[in-house]
């Protein structure tokens, strides 16, 4: 079947970007789209004419670095798909596919289709982690979790750090990201010493970075490739503003008599 591709091509973060027209005449409909791109790439590379950049590794939904957005919807028109896993057969002869890279002020354009995204490993930095003294791993059933706690916690970790979350966003926010980090680590008996501290760096740290707040809509579940719930939010918005009181200084008020 033939496809028309209008991709954004940007040489550097520093350069004006453009959509190009591409005309794809021989793709077949058990491609995955970013097979369909190496097609592209080589069609371009033979003419002299420079390749598309987009990110991939792992091909498998797994590794969270492909990503960007089709006719408007991060990761393209199937939910919970990454643009690796998505295929060819989810399109018709003649379709016209408008691609574009994720939108947003902390995630500059590096090349085309690809962004800088380590803002997010900022955020983890800032307290995405279980500080434990090393050693033997301890016994797995040594520390009782309930069921319900693991089970969150464990949709919770399912993030791969796409960045679909942040450019379905109108407002940019990264919430549904850091709370994912934030949920899976403090509903485990494990994270609890470091929950509210780790709520504090990591929200202080997604602000410093540039990405708006949570206005509630919910376009980051929709888009997200591992559906991760927007309830994580909720959970991390009242574990910072436990932290927040409990930073403040102590204002002591006097009695009447």
């Amino acid at each position: 079947m033939k496809i028309i591709l209008h991709v954004w091509r940007q040489k550097d973060r520093n350069a004006e970007g453009k959509l190009v027209r591409y005309e794809c005449p021989n793709v077949s409909e058990h491609m995955s789209f970013l097979e369909m791109l190496d097609v592209l790439n080589e069609d371009l590379t033979a003419k002299g004419d420079d390749p598309v950049a987009f990110e991939h590794d792992c091909r498998e939904g797994i590794c969270g670095c492909c990503g960007f957005v089709i006719n408007g919807v991060a990761h393209g028109p199937m939910p919970g798909t990454t643009v690796c896993q998505l295929h060819m057969r989810h399109f018709k002869d003649g379709d016209e596919l408008y691609l574009e890279p994720w939108r947003a002020m902390a995630f500059p354009v590096l090349k085309d289709l690809m962004v800088d995204r380590s803002a997010f490993d900022r955020i983890i930095a800032a307290g995405g982690y279980v500080s434990v003294s090393t050693g033997a791993p301890p016994d797995g059933n040594a520390l009782p979790v309930p069921k319900s706690d693991a089970e969150r916690a464990m949709d919770a970790a399912q993030c791969i750090g796409c960045g679909a979350c942040v450019a379905a966003c109108p407002n940019a926010s990264a919430s549904l990201f850091t709370s994912a980090k934030v949920s899976h680590l403090g509903l485990l008996p494990q994270g609890q010493p470091e929950r509210h501290e780790r709520a504090l760096g990591m929200v202080r740290q997604m602000a410093i970075e540039g990405f708006g707040a949570c206005g509630n809509i919910g376009e980051c579940e929709a888009v997200c490739p591992k559906r991760i719930s927007i309830e994580n939010i909720a959970r991390m918005h009242r574990d910072f503003l436990c932290a927040a009181f409990a930073e403040r200084p102590h204002v002591e008020t006097g009695g009447a008599g």
